[in-house]
């Protein structure tokens, strides 16, 4: 299992397939709840400069477009997305893969769609090149709690490190007194975490 720190200046950011269609098959929390983890992630790669890859299969079938915030969060990710014809494990897809390489960096912070078709092959590939992989499994879901369950299962076997928003963002920012903490600080507890009210 990956010790390796992670930090904004070793670390990329992947997110898998977060479509429009695809989203509708999240069964085991509710929907919304991923969606808004999921932008949360982009704006924390936004403000502590991650760099992001985004991925799409098949945008024109019923999986439909990425979800349109992201073009707003991260327009110059979102305008460079790897399209996918139908490869399930994007780290297969050369486009994707080597977009992942050329950014040199080590860590990879995933989340995908659904954690049982879209997050979970990718995830065990990439540990088995040697990539240190934290898998965010609230920006994820799955259509039932036993493929969730079997999924996050074979990935923490295989070595994945298992995350929450919550906990990784704070892994990132490492000290809320700086200002890219402050930042992440507003979106954890506007976006994030539940009200306090």
């Amino acid at each position: 299992m990956s010790t390796t720190r992670f930090t904004a200046e070793n670390t990329a950011l992947l997110l898998i397939d977060h479509q429009v269609g695809t989203m509708k098959l999240i069964k085991n929390m509710p929907l919304e709840e991923v969606q808004k983890k999921t932008l949360a992630l982009a704006k924390m790669a936004k403000i502590l400069q991650i760099p992001v890859i985004l991925t799409s299969s098949q945008e024109y079938a019923a999986q439909g477009p990425l979800l349109p915030e992201l073009a707003e969060v991260l327009p110059d990710a979102f305008e460079k997305r790897i399209k996918r014809e139908g490869i399930v494990n994007c780290w297969e897809h050369k486009a994707f893969r080597d977009a992942v390489l050329a950014t040199g960096k080590k860590n990879l912070i995933m989340a995908g769609v659904t954690t049982d078709v879209c997050l979970v092959f990718p995830a065990i590939s990439a540990v088995e090149e040697g990539f240190h992989v934290q898998a965010v499994m609230d920006a994820s879901g799955s259509p039932f709690n036993l493929s969730e369950d079997l999924s996050q299962k074979r990935m923490a076997d295989a070595g994945v490190v298992l995350t929450a928003t919550n906990t990784l963002m704070a892994e990132l920012a490492q000290d809320w007194s700086r200002p890219e903490g402050g930042a992440l600080l507003g979106i954890l507890f506007t976006e994030v975490l539940p009200s306090m009210a």
